[in-house]
Parts: structure tokens; sequence; C-alpha cells
């Protein structure tokens, strides 16, 4: 080759963008399971959002349906929206083994599914949305340093202001000769000398920590000197910590409003949910626009239901649009109509841009099998607060839906703590039947969590005519 040409073809290699090999690190260990996250793929689209590679890598393969194959090792591409803390999956890659490709799928509908604090996908979305090393990081890192030092520094100037007033407070109090003595023992006459006037000196105040900044911790604002925190006199009785609400015993509904402040309106509000829905005026309701669409879905039993985490769906009504978040169930219905009661309610709860909430309740009595809530059956978690997310699988909450939807409609609260008011209910008029061994799956997991009928205090209720 003539000199000149390898140069130049040196020079391309050296200049041709380089693949770079895959960069996996373990974000989360678990039986059965490893959950990784390839570093070197994390990049930034277009729109701005986050793309990064995970994968799923089993102890054990488990047969694929759609080829008859066995497989160890799944593979997604997600796009992930770190200030909305939100993901969706873009493709998923199938592997027998490391290498081994079985096969592919492009997820066609894209739907945001939001990131839950505490469980896996949040593990994912700190690491990929974490910033890299790099000028900025290092600029706030050192604002962050100086904030605590100077916070520290005040601390312990009030530390030491208050370890001062102790001081000058048990120099007036206390006589020099009133040194302790257990009950019955004789007091002897002190020595005379200096040590006889000399005061014992109060314990000095430990200083506190900095408090670290938890998730839905109250915590302290940085370059502010938090208060000293002071033994509690011998014998204080210290208020009982908040114990978490339920449907029975201390925790009650009955009980709910006294279990923590932030649940006062569970007792004092004037719009409580759920009512028996009755006397209502019949005019012409609107009607509610459906725009359900399959979509990916996780479920989870959160100790008070099982409840089922959705996207890419939502409702209109007069004008507004509400975005559907999740459904859950409750066995009794909670609702009643004219008196009359229902075996179970789905509860699909909806959120429009402004915050506002809005509640579709579908009435469900025995009957039939229902294919979706057999579908939510099938995919429950073997543990309280574990998620369930198959893979390959959409749900589409159109099919639990009755054919005709008129509706009964007023303004209520959430059915558990806090309790808040300010909820568009919308129970459709017409049930769903649900299967008797549906049922029984559900009542095994919890026998009643239904709250009871609440006051109506002359709300109006209109009704579809």
């Amino acid at each position: 080759m003539h000199p000149h040409s390898r140069i130049i073809v040196t020079a391309l290699i050296a200049l041709a963008p380089s693949v770079a090999p895959a960069a996996w690190q373990v974000i989360s260990s678990e039986p059965g399971k490893r959950i990784e996250i390839d570093r070197s793929s994390i990049t930034r689209d277009e729109r701005g959002r986050t793309v990064a590679l995970g994968r799923i890598i089993l102890e054990k393969p488990i047969i694929d349906p759609k080829t008859s194959s066995a497989y160890r090792i799944v593979q997604a591409l997600s796009s992930y929206d770190c200030a909305a803390r939100s993901y969706s999956t873009l493709k998923r890659s199938y592997f027998k083994e490391e290498g081994q490709l079985l096969r592919e799928d492009e997820v066609k509908v894209q739907v945001d599914m939001p990131v839950r604090s505490g469980m896996l996908d949040d593990k994912l979305l700190r690491e990929v949305c974490r910033p890299k090393a790099g000028g900025e990081a290092a600029l706030a890192a050192r604002r962050t340093a100086d904030r605590v030092n100077e916070a520290s520094g005040e601390l312990r100037k009030a530390n030491e202001a208050l370890l001062q007033n102790d001081v000058r407070r048990a120099n007036l109090q206390t006589p020099p000769q009133a040194a302790e003595k257990p009950e019955g023992e004789s007091r002897r006459p002190q020595p005379a000398g200096p040590a006889a006037s000399t005061a014992p000196m109060p314990r000095p105040v430990r200083q506190a920590p900095l408090a670290r900044a938890e998730p839905g911790a109250d915590a302290p604002r940085a370059g502010r000197a938090q208060p000293v925190v002071r033994p509690e006199p011998a014998g204080s009785a210290r208020p009982a910590r908040s114990a978490h609400w339920s449907y029975e015993g201390e925790t009650a509904p009955e009980h709910w409003g006294s279990l923590k402040p932030e649940y006062a309106l569970c007792a004092s509000g004037m719009r409580q949910s759920p009512i028996d829905i009755r006397d209502g005026f019949r005019v012409d309701l609107e009607p509610i626009q459906f725009r359900y669409r399959p979509s990916e879905f996780r479920v989870v039993d959160n100790g008070h239901t099982v409840q089922v985490e959705v996207g890419g769906s939502s409702i209109s009504l007069l004008g507004k649009s509400y975005d559907l978040v999740q459904f859950h169930f409750h066995r009794p219905a909670e609702e009643r109509v004219d008196g009359k009661t229902f075996d179970m309610v789905a509860h699909l709860v909806h959120r429009s841009e402004d915050g506002r909430l809005a509640v579709v309740a579908i009435l469900l009595e025995k009957g039939m099998e229902h294919p979706l809530i057999q579908t939510v059956w099938n995919n429950l978690p073997l543990e309280k607060g574990e998620y369930v997310m198959p893979p390959g699988l959409s749900i589409d909450l159109a099919q639990l839906l009755p054919a005709e939807r008129s509706y009964y409609t007023y303004m209520g609260s959430l059915t558990t703590p806090p309790c808040s008011e300010g909820v568009l209910w919308l129970v459709l008029r017409q049930p769903q039947q649900i299967s008797a061994e549906q049922l029984a799956i559900f009542a095994r997991l919890y026998r009643h969590n239904a709250r009871p009928i609440q006051p109506g205090f002359g709300r109006m209720i209109k009704e579809s005519r």
C-alpha cells in the first residue's frame, strides 16, 4: 500500500465513530433475578428525554409463548422523563443467553407510566437521570458543601449559646453545697476550699447532626440553624406515633379523623364520599367522552386494595380533560343507589392538568366472568407492595365499561385518608358482571375494604334521564 494511502486509512479509522461496549451496572439483585442498566447507552433524544437500556437477567429460563423457546434475559430500551418521573418502553429484546437473541418487539403504542418512589422503577430512574460528573456538577457540589458548612457553623454557635445559658442558670439556681444525695442519707458538712464553692457543670449539649432530605420528609433548609432538641423531663409523656389507617379496629373509618391532623376532613368534612345516591335531579347530562385505549399496566397490592396503574387513556366532560391514572377495587361497593348495595365496585381515578380529580365508579354484581378483571387477577403480586408488570401484555379499560353509559354525578371526596374533597364523582348506572370465583379471590385478600356511607348534607345529585 502506498504510504500516503496508509496514512489516509489510518486517519479515517481514527475519526470513525466507535460503538462503545456495554457497561452493565447492577441496580438491584434479588432471589431469582438481577436488574442491570447499560450506563454507556444513556443519551438524550430530540425531545430532551433520557433514553437508556436496561435488562432483567433471570436465574432460570422461562418459555416464550410466541416462539416456544426459552429465554433468560429481557432487555428493554426505555425513554425517561426525569422531570415528570415517568417512562415509556420503546423496544424489548429477548435473549436465550448472553448475546443469543431470540426475538425483538417494537412497542407500537408508547405509553408513559408513572414511577413510584421506593420501587425498582425508582432506582432505575435515579440512575438514568443522575447528572454526569462535570463542571456544573462539581460547582453544584461545592455550593452544597458551602451551605452545609455555613449551616453547621450557625448550629454550633446556637449550641454554644444554649450551653452558656444553661451554665448561667445553674450558677444562679444551684447552691454550692446542694449536691444530690440518695434519700435517707444524712448531709455531711462540705470541706472548705475552692472545690466546695464550685457548682457542678451541666452536661454539654451534643450537636445535632444535619438532617438528610428524604422523600416525603420535612427536611431543614440549608443555611438555617435548627433548634436543639433537649432531653424531656423524667416521666413526661410523649405523644403516641400516628397509626396507619385500616378498615377495622382502632384504625377503622370512624377513627380516621383522629389518626393524623391531615386526616381531619375524614371526620369534619361536609362533602364526604361515599353516599347513598337517591332523589337526584333527572336531567340531560352531557355524555362522558371515554378515550380509553390499550396500554401496558402494572398491578400492586398496596395493603388496602388491588390497584392497577395504566397510562394513555382519558375522559372529557364539560370541556375539561382528565387523564386516567389508576383503578382499584372495593368490596362491597362503597356506593349505594336508592339503598341498594352491590357486590364490588371499580374506581377509575382520573386527574386533570390543574390537579382536580374525577372518579368513574363501575358497580359490579355477581354473574358471568369478566375477562379484564381476570387479567388483573392472573397478575396479582405474591407480596404486598410489590409490582407485577407483565411483559408484552396490555389492558384495555374500554372492556370494563358497560354498553349503556348513563350516570349519576355529585361532588364528594376521596373514600380513603386524607379524604380530600372537591372530587367529581361519576357513577355509571348500569352494573357490570363478575363471577363468583372472581369475587371469592378478592374476598380472600380483602374481606371488607369499604368506607361506610357518609351524610349527604343536602348535596345536589344529578342523573341522566
